[in-house]
């Protein structure tokens, strides 16, 4: 193994670190906003789940991000590198204007920008682009669907009880919905950086003649999520837990509880969600049950706009990442 697979490893995780910084947000910002958990135990008790989400699923949104977006036989190193950079500049630009958009887009989008510049679009998987670029529009949607529809049955099912009894019996049940979504964010997000560290393994000739996802990397990976996750993007917290609805406890596990049930039907069949694209929208749905006025959609208005940049802004970036690496790397 060389210096430059090393560095390039040691980018992607990373990544893999920034993800969990910059999605943290996704994870505890509605047990933080309920006061459920304060902030350091919340981080800790979601990136102790984001850790051993591993023991729980596949890794076919690893294989999916390893094979199924660019051509993997154009992948070398000056790829790896245009990818990476692109997605880790636009987590830390979305971070600092507290924008919670998708690492898992920003991380296709830089896979496509260096793709085009090195092949042209002889190089990109449309099949899988097409089923990623799709699920921008329907994880947002199914989380809000799937949010609106747990806060009716549990709104009708608690309809007779005092609110400090539902209060009580949701503080509790946030831990667990926090715990089942921490699970298929790290199900999900961490899966995408296990795909383009084996992408770079395979082109370089260290996984034999078949792709696939060693143990190793599937460890060093979910670690570095996990520890990004510690750190918490507090700046998106707050977006996310307080600007796009306000929640109450019982709110906050039906927007987790309905973010979950989407990621752990999309890592089983090895779609890359955006785990943010997904909790927005269940927590949009929540908050719509209350009255539409509950939501800010202002606020949720800019954080679209955002997801929809995502994809070709990170591209630019990979792309002129990769000519560079071209010209003073290589």
């Amino acid at each position: 193994m060389t210096i430059g697979i090393i560095f390039l490893i040691f980018l992607a995780l990373t990544f893999d670190f920034l993800n969990g910084f910059h999605d943290s947000a996704n994870s505890i910002a509605t047990i933080v906003s309920t006061r459920v958990l304060s902030p350091r135990l919340a981080v800790l008790w979601a990136a102790f789940f984001n850790f051993i989400a591993f023991l729980f699923f596949g890794l076919h949104v690893a294989n999916t991000i390893g094979k199924g977006i660019i051509d993997i036989a154009i992948v070398d190193n000056g790829i790896i590198f245009g990818t990476l950079i692109g997605a880790c500049s636009w987590n830390i630009i979305t971070w600092y204007f507290a924008l919670p958009t998708s690492s898992s887009h920003a991380l296709i989008g830089g896979m496509i920008g260096a793709a085009l510049v090195k092949s042209g679009t002889k190089s990109l998987i449309w099949s899988g682009i097409i089923k990623t670029v799709s699920f921008i529009f329907i994880s947002p949607v199914a989380g809000l669907i799937l949010g609106f529809t747990l806060g009716i049955i549990v709104y009708w099912s608690f309809r007779k009880s005092i609110p400090s009894k539902v209060d009580h019996i949701f503080r509790k049940g946030q831990l667990i919905s926090a715990a089942l979504y921490s699970l298929g964010h790290g199900g999900n997000d961490a899966q995408k950086t296990m795909g383009i560290i084996a992408s770079l393994l395979f082109s370089a000739g260290l996984l034999g003649g078949k792709f696939h996802i060693p143990f190793w990397v599937v460890i060093a990976c979910q670690a570095a999520i996990a520890l990004g996750t510690m750190f918490g993007g507090w700046r998106i917290v707050k977006t996310m837990g307080q600007k796009v609805a306000k929640l109450k406890p019982v709110d906050g596990f039906c927007a987790e509880t309905g973010a979950a049930i989407m990621l752990f039907i999309s890592s089983a069949f090895g779609i890359p969600v955006s785990t943010t694209h997904t909790i927005t929208g269940s927590i949009m749905g929540i908050g719509a049950l209350k009255r539409m006025s509950a939501v800010k959609w202002g606020v949720a208005g800019r954080i679209v706009w955002a997801w929809i940049i995502t994809i070709p802004c990170s591209a630019i970036i990979s792309a002129l990442a990769y000519k560079a690496w071209i010209v003073f790397i290589k």
